[in-house]
Parts: structure tokens; sequence; C-alpha cells
């Protein structure tokens, strides 16, 4: 096992740094692209070699200097991944006691303000993309001002003051800096994207990414627009809002490509999003009409400079596509007095996934076109045969789940479609001392799955776990059954001796505890899933990644040899033979809707070489009792100040258990009366929450202290 590991190690090492070095050189030229040397030397060299293609077209350039580099490195992190996948599973047989060599960068040093929690690592790549905004910005208009005077405006024909053509340059240049802010856009956003794994990122926790490259691509897209607007209206030149150019660019398809984008961004903001969440989510797809306007606008070969991170993306939205049209088996579901819910269902022993992992859910009874994200409660491991989710009835979609299933005439079952799971590539808490999550309301459940994994290690692989402390706030006492659900529904080790596991549990807004015993209250609904149901698997199957890589290299292969028989025998022809040039929009509509068929061929192909492993695992588990002998409790309720257990084997749990009535933790006495050298610290609850133990942790008062956040802001 050693000697795979090193050799593991070792090709994982040779393929990063590989990665690396084409990182490094797509980034030089982005820096380099608005400098006259790229201009004037570098891509007029590139031009001679890679446009006189009569297959590939004028696009060659842009193809291989943005679009190439990028999949090559989607593509090439896929195997990185798979076999980092490997070399997790070696390393959970043994001891992860490695240190995060950059845990000083990823403490937190803003903690208040409209970026919200930011870690040094965060701050430091927002810092260098405004700076390479501002450079590119700067070094375009630097360059073109020192060129326009009254000569050669009136050299080129055109009826305008200097400082008219001035202002209109400097929204052209806006518009091209907003396409560099547009090329990282999606990137966050793709929940399956084998390139953020490589930065430690996962998809929900990029979303502050994404949010923060809209509101930048949606302010320069804006800027851009309205300076033109405004010189048409002083140059009267108003026949510019309805030109739709043959060849060149359309001003049409432009101003709906930002009329789209507007409708999608004022809805983005807090207090629409938050109030009206409905209009937000379905406005969210005007990002479709964004995207085809725009590249209708620019063009096809300059949409190649954004076009690696939207292809990316539409491959991930593809799949997810497949994945959702199929119902998957509901098991049961644990109905709590504090209208939260564990759904339970068949999951194939071949999917994996690391605590803190999420899955999204749709209801068709419900709604057929909401889906919303849960946390995973249950671990792929303790629990090989089963998925168990997570959800507080807080909003209209949840309270209407709740109902279903708690209603006394609840029904057999329940049609219910998945996407995911997603979440991190790998674990990394084993690398701390003691591990102290701190929650409030319905975020203690992302820790469930991490206990689950504890319990895992301890028991069956009997590894040495930290010291795991959970602080948990709750407003009423009948929250507390909510503790009940810390271990799963069957499968419990029967020995729970080594899990040196300690729970503080707070009720913030009872003083005394209540008479009502809420464990009466906590049922379990047993369902009767359709032969059909198939049970949660991964949509390509356990070598994921290794798939995912090739739909990505074969999609982009086979764009490239179809729109090269298209280019060289429909639009050469066309361009040879004619006195006009092939329309710039047909053009870039026939990319677009090649890339689209090949991105669906592709990944097709991947879904069905791998339905009949699906379909093999579904067999085996097909008759699977939906109705296991016990479901562990441990009678956590507001009844007795003094908790006891109704099942022996899980004292353990309740022996560390304290509750405390009417008062809110002490966070920062509880942080710096952690022992060891390093201190895990993992917050997930509301914002004020979130806010006060990163500024506890960042305050320099304790150096064993390292700050991890887990929010969802979908």
């Amino acid at each position: 096992m050693e000697s795979t590991m090193a050799s593991t190690k070792i090709v994982r090492g040779a393929i990063w740094v590989l990665l690396m070095l084409v990182a490094m050189g797509t980034l030089m030229m982005w820096i380099m692209m608005p400098t006259n040397t790229y201009r004037n030397h570098w891509l007029l060299s590139i031009r001679k070699k890679a446009n006189n293609s009569t297959y590939i077209g004028t696009q060659g350039a842009k193809l291989l200097i943005y679009t190439f580099p990028v999949l090559f490195i989607a593509t090439l992190s896929s195997v990185y991944l798979h076999l980092g996948k490997k070399l997790n599973d070696f390393q959970k047989m043994g001891s992860d006691g490695k240190k995060d060599m950059l845990a000083r960068w990823k403490q937190p040093v803003l903690v208040k303000g409209p970026l919200g929690i930011v870690s040094l690592f965060e701050l430091s790549f927002f810092v260098m993309f405004i700076a390479l905004l501002v450079w590119s910005f700067s070094t375009y208009l630097h360059n073109s001002l020192s060129t326009i005077t009254a000569a050669s405006i009136a050299e080129n024909g055109l009826k305008i003051k200097v400082w008219e053509y001035k202002l209109e340059t400097a929204g052209f240049w806006l518009g091209i800096v907003g396409n560099i802010a547009l090329a990282f856009l999606f990137f966050p956003v793709t929940r399956g994207s084998s390139v953020l794994p490589l930065f430690g990122l996962t998809s929900e926790a990029s979303i502050k990414y994404h949010i923060w490259l809209g509101h930048i691509v949606m302010t320069l897209f804006t800027a851009h627009g309205v300076i033109f607007i405004i010189v048409w209206i002083i140059t009267h030149q108003f026949s510019e809002m309805i030109q739709w150019d043959f060849t060149g660019v359309s001003n049409v398809a432009g101003e709906l490509s930002l009329l789209a984008g507007l409708g999608l961004w004022l809805t983005t903001f807090p207090a629409v999003r938050r109030k009206m969440f409905e209009v937000f989510f379905y406005t969210h797809y005007l990002y479709l009409l964004f995207m085809f306007f725009f590249i209708l606008h620019v063009g096809i070969s300059y949409s190649f400079i954004m076009l690696p991170g939207f292809f990316l993306f539409l491959i991930d939205r593809y799949l997810r596509f497949l994945q959702s049209r199929h119902r998957v088996c509901l098991l049961s579901a644990r109905v709590l007095p504090c209208d939260t819910l564990e759904l339970n269902f068949s999951k194939s022993p071949g999917l994996k996934y690391n605590p803190t992992s999420i899955m999204f859910m749709n209801v068709p009874s419900i709604s057929k076109l909401q889906w919303h994200p849960f946390t995973i409660s249950s671990n792929s491991n303790l629990e090989p045969d089963r998925l168990s989710v997570i959800i507080k009835s807080e909003g209209s979609w949840t309270q209407k789940l709740y109902q279903i299933l708690s209603s006394p005439s609840s029904v057999d079952r329940l049609e219910v479609s998945v996407e995911g799971p997603y979440g991190p590539v790998s674990s990394h808490f084993l690398r701390h001392d003691t591990l102290v999550m701190v929650s409030g309301g319905s975020g203690i459940t992302p820790f469930f799955s991490i206990i689950r994994e504890f319990i895992y290690l301890s028991t069956k692989l009997k590894s040495k776990t930290p010291q795991l402390i959970l602080i948990c706030a709750f407003k009423r006492s009948s929250e507390l059954t909510m503790l009940n659900l810390l271990l799963p529904i069957a499968g419990t080790p029967s020995d729970l001796s080594n899990l040196r596991l300690q729970i503080e549990a707070y009720v913030t807004r009872e003083k005394t505890p209540t008479t009502e015993d809420y464990s009466k209250h906590h049922k379990t609904v047993w369902l009767k899933p359709s032969p059909t149901d198939a049970p949660v698997s991964a949509i390509l199957g356990p070598n994921s990644w290794l798939w995912l890589g090739a739909v990505i290299a074969s999609s982009f292969v086979m764009f490239l040899i179809l729109m090269g028989i298209i280019t060289r025998y429909y639009i050469y022809p066309i361009d040879r033979n004619t006195n006009k040039n092939f329309s710039t929009s047909t053009k870039a509509v026939l990319h677009f809707l090649v890339m689209c068929i090949c991105i669906a061929a592709a990944g097709s192909l991947a879904v069905l070489s791998n339905k009949s492993r699906n379909a093999r695992d579904a067999k085996q588990i097909q008759n699977l009792s939906s109705t296991p002998a016990g479901s562990p409790s441990l009678g956590l309720d507001g009844g007795a100040a003094g908790m006891e257990l109704e099942s022996l084997p899980h004292q353990s749990l309740v022996q560390g258990t304290n509750v405390h009535f009417g008062e809110r933790p002490d966070l920062k006495k509880m942080l710096f009366d952690c022992k060891g050298s390093s201190v895990g610290v993992l917050v997930c609850g509301p914002k004020r929450l979130r806010h006060d133990v990163a500024a506890i942790c960042s305050s320099g008062l304790a150096d064993n202290l390292h700050f991890e956040s887990i929010s969802f802001s979908w």
C-alpha cells in the first residue's frame, strides 16, 4: 500500500506542476493582453500561424490562447482529482496528520463589511483580480487616447468631437474589461467543477465569488452601454440603437443582452432575494438570453475569451439535467416536533462523498421547477446503502414538505429527484488536535456528517480521532430533539467509547426546562417506494472524475472537428466566392448550436456507459427492507435538566452532553480554553454568529485557532 501511495503522490505532483505552469502561462497572457507588445507583435505572430487554416477560421488565435489552456486544465484536473480520491481512501486507513501549510493565509482578516468574512488568501486574490481589471482598463485607455486627435478623427471620416470620441473609446474598453470578469463568472457555480477543487474550493463555498463577479460584470457592462447611449444621443446617431451589422458588432444584440442582465441583476440584491426568493430564482434563468445575445453582440471569435468557463458550466448543467430525470428511492422520514425532517434515501454503495456535502432536491408535487440544497447528514462509509438529508421548515417549500410527511394520513410514496451530492474532495479534519463545531439553529446539520465520519474512523478503522466539541444554540427546547438525528437511523456501532465527543447545547429563549416530553412527538414515517425508483447514485459512476475529464475533452474535440468541417465546406466558400463576408451572427449561432450538440452527445454517451453499473447497484439493493429493526434515539428533550439515555449502547454520547437554559455560549472563553497545537473551528449558522466566531479566531489572542465558515448562500 505504501508503494502505491508513493507512486500516486509522484504522479499527482507531476500533474500539479504541469497544471500550475499552464495556469501561470494563461495568467501572463491575460496580463499582457492590453499592451502594445501583445497586440502589435505577439498576437500578429500567432494569427499568422493559427488564423490561416480554412478549417479553424479567424478565431484560431483566440482558441489557442484562451480556450484550449483552460479546458486542458479542467481535463487534467479531473485525472488529478481521481488520483487524489484514491489517495484520500488510503490515508483514511492510516493517519492523516499533515499540517495545513496555508493555515495562516486561510485565517479571516475581514469579518464585517460588504464582502462578508474574507480570509487573507481570498483578499489577496480579490485585490489581484481588481488590479488586473484596473491595469487592463488603464493600459487600454492610455494606448488609445494617445492616438486620438482632431486630425485622426477627420482622417477616419468621423463627424465627432475629440472628447466625444474619447468618451466612446472609454465606454468601449469598459466592455472589453467586463469580458475579463465574465470569463470567470461561471466557474463558481459549476457544481461538479474539476477546477475549483484545485484551490481547495467547493461550489457552495464559492457562491460569494460568483456574487462579487456578477456585480463587477454588470457594473462594467451597464457603464459600457450607458456611455454608448449617451454618445449616440449627443451626436444624434439614434439609428445606431437599432443597428444589427451583418458582419460587425450588433448593437441590438448588445442591448438585448444588457436588458436580460439588468433584469437578472436587480433581483440579486438581498432586499429582493430574501423577500421574493421565487422572483430571484426564476429571473436567474435570464442568463441564457444574456449569454446568447452577448455572443451575437461580440461575435464568436471574441467570445472564445470568456467561453471556457461557460463551456464547463454547460457540461455540468447537462449532466445535472440527466441526473434529475430519475426518481430516487425515499425509504423513510424522521419527523421532529421542531418542524424538522430527516429524509432517508436508498443509496448506491459505490457512491462516495465527504462530510459537509450537500444535495439538491426537487419534489414535483410541491413544485416541478424549484430545486433546493440541503445538507447531507449521513456518512457514505458508515452508511453504505443510505443517504440522509436534514430539512428545517423555514420557507413555503419546506413547510409544504413538512406538512405532507407529518400529517396523520401520510402518503405511501413521495416522488423525489436529486442532483448531487456535491462537496469537498477530501476530509481534512484529522489534522487538528481538537475540532470545535459551533452552530446556531439548523446550522448544526453539516456537523452530523462530520461526527458520523469520526464514528466510522473510531469504531471501524480504530483510528485515533481528535477531541470533538459541539457547541449548539437553539431558540427553544423543542429544537433539542435535532440532536436525536446525530446517530443514523440504522447501523450505529454499539460501542462509541473511543469517540471523544462533548456536546454543549444552549436554549437561549427558555430559562427553565419545559415539562412537555417532546420525544413523544418524534416519529418515523416509513414509505413504500415504487420499483421504478432508483437509489441515489453518481451520474458518472464511481470513477466520475475520469469520466468528467473524458466528457470535457471529447466534447471539445468533437466541437473542433464539426466546426472545422462546417467552416471549410460551408463558411469558407461563401467568404471566398462572394463579395460579402459570412454573417457574424449566423456564424455565432452555428458555433453555439454545435457546441451544445457536442456537449449533449458526449455527456449522454458517458451517462449511458455508466447506466448498466447503476442498474446493477439498484438491483442489488432493490430488496432492501424499508423498515429496519430500530431507530436510535438519544432521548434529548426539555423534560429534564439532567439528561438520560433510553438506549444503553449510546450512553457515552449523553454522558458528554450538557444543556444550558436561558443563556448564550461564551464563545471567546470556550475557544480560548481549547487545548492543542491545532484547534479547528467550524461555524455554521446565522450571519452574526459566524462573524463573532471569525472575530475571535482572527483576534490574534490564540495562535492555535484555525477558522472555517460553512455557509450556504444559494
